[in-house]
C-alpha cells in the first residue's frame, strides 16, 4: 500500500530521494547538470509529499510558488527499485491537490529532453507543453509544462 505524507524539505527520506534524483540527473544532462542543479535547492520547499512503500520511502515530489495562482512542482523522483507502479502519478495528483487547496490555479513545471519517462508522465497527467519561462527561456534541452487547476 502506498502512503503520501505531507512534508518539508527538511524531511531525511525526501532529501535522501533528492540525492538519488540529482545523482540520476547528473548523468542524464551529463556538462548541464551545473546549469539546471542551480535551480534545484530545496533548501525552504514547504510542501513535499514523499510517497512510502510498504514502509519504505519510494518517491517524492514538492510544490512552491513560482507566480500569484502559480504553483512550480519540483523535485519528482521515484527510486527505481519502485517504478513502473504508478507511485509518481500518485504524488502528483497528491501535489496538485495540495496547490488547490493553497489556491493555486496553475501548477507548471520543467523537465529534461533526456526524461522521456517524466515527459510521458506529465503528457499522461494532463499537462500541456507551454514555452520555456524564466530561466529555462531559450534552454535547448528544457521543456515545460503546464496544467489548469479544476477548482
Amino acid at each position: 500500500m502506498l502512503i503520501l505524507s505531507k512534508t518539508d524539505s527538511t524531511n531525511p527520506e525526501f532529501i535522501a530521494l533528492v540525492r538519488l534524483l540529482d545523482q540520476d540527473l547528473a548523468i542524464r544532462d551529463g556538462d548541464e547538470h551545473a546549469f539546471y542543479a542551480q535551480f534545484n535547492k530545496i533548501d525552504s520547499i514547504k510542501h513535499v509529499i514523499v510517497g512510502y512503500k510498504n514502509g519504505i520511502a519510494a518517491g517524492c515530489g514538492a510544490i512552491k510558488a513560482y507566480a500569484d495562482g502559480v504553483a512550480e512542482v519540483k523535485r519528482m523522483f521515484v527510486h527505481p527499485d519502485f517504478r513502473g507502479q504508478g507511485i509518481a502519478k500518485s504524488i502528483l495528483a497528491a501535489l496538485e491537490d495540495w496547490a488547490e487547496e493553497l489556491n493555486y490555479k496553475t501548477t507548471i513545471l520543467e523537465t529534461g529532453t533526456k526524461q522521456p519517462e517524466a515527459i510521458a508522465l506529465y503528457r499522461g497527467c494532463g499537462y500541456r507543453q507551454i514555452p520555456n519561462y524564466g530561466q529555462y527561456a531559450g534552454v535547448e534541452n528544457s521543456l515545460c509544462f503546464e496544467k489548469m487547476l479544476e477548482h
